[in-house]
């Protein structure tokens, strides 16, 4: 490992840190951006995965649900459940890559998104924000107002 990627493997592990410490309010929804940016900007392929909060909007725990192509990652909501009761979370913000470089929301990222909302509202799981990162770009279907 070079001299860089120890410094960019120690800043990774500083946000990681502070994203454990940190709630997820407003205020803070920027360390869940960066932090998503450092993980996923070099995947080559497609990752969906989760952010499971406790009650007090803690972190309890960071899981990639799902693995794809270059080009999409299928996701099914039923392991977005399980996951969600294995952590006993209280909300979660979903996150997934778009390698091709746009990060736009895609109509397929829309309905998986209202789908799998739609069952956590039944386990009593509030669901903050789907958020997608592209190369630099990072997109949150929350501040879009698409959840």
């Amino acid at each position: 490992m070079n001299h860089e990627d120890c410094i960019i493997d120690a800043a990774f592990t500083i946000l990681k840190s502070r994203l454990n410490e940190a709630c997820f309010s407003v205020a803070n929804q920027k360390l869940a951006q960066t932090y998503l940016l450092h993980k996923l900007i070099l995947e080559e392929r497609e990752v969906f995965g989760a952010l499971w909060l406790d009650v007090k909007m803690r972190l309890i725990h960071c899981e990639d649900i799902a693995l794809g192509t270059l080009a999409r990652v299928c996701i099914y909501p039923r392991e977005v459940v399980k996951s969600a009761l294995k952590h006993n979370a209280a909300s979660v913000i979903l996150y997934h890559n778009h390698p091709t470089g746009d990060a736009y929301p895609t109509d397929n990222d829309k309905i998986i998104t209202a789908e799998i909302k739609d069952l956590l509202d039944i386990i009593d799981v509030k669901l903050l924000d789907h958020i997608i990162v592209a190369g630099t770009k990072v997109v949150s279907l929350a501040n879009r107002g698409e959840l």
